[in-house]
């Protein structure tokens, strides 16, 4: 069933809030291959790879509640490639923190990483 918004909407970006922009601006852009869409004076950034987008906002993320999500394995986002195996080889060689390793779960294969706030990035198999 078709409605309004499965005919209008073009793409979806969640927000996260984030410490020191320029910092995890960093991390996703050199880090992870993300590019900056824009950037909004020193407080509010979109990065993107194709139509996917992440937008970042200055604050002040809330550090139990990132602790309470880590502990308990809840992802904040989570990302299908093609390539888990080189992307796992290329977080590995980097200075990321792997929260989980990969492993083999039921629905396949993933492995999470953290961000410099603290959030924790799914990344699974994608079969093609």
């Amino acid at each position: 069933m078709k409605t309004l918004l499965s005919e209008t909407i073009h793409c979806m970006s969640p927000l996260l809030i984030v410490s020191d922009l320029g910092r995890s601006i960093h991390f996703y852009t050199e880090q992870l291959g993300f590019e900056i869409n824009f950037r909004h004076e020193d407080f509010y950034a979109g990065i993107g790879l194709g139509t996917h987008s992440i937008h970042l906002k200055a604050g002040d993320p809330c550090n139990s509640e990132r602790q309470r999500r880590r502990k308990n394995e809840d992802v904040d986002l989570i990302f299908g490639v093609k390539d888990l195996d080189g992307l796992y080889e290329h977080v590995c060689s980097q200075t990321m923190e792997v929260v989980q390793p990969m492993r083999v779960m039921p629905y396949g294969r993933e492995f999470y990483v953290g961000d410099p706030d603290g959030y924790v990035l799914a990344f699974f198999d994608v079969m093609s």
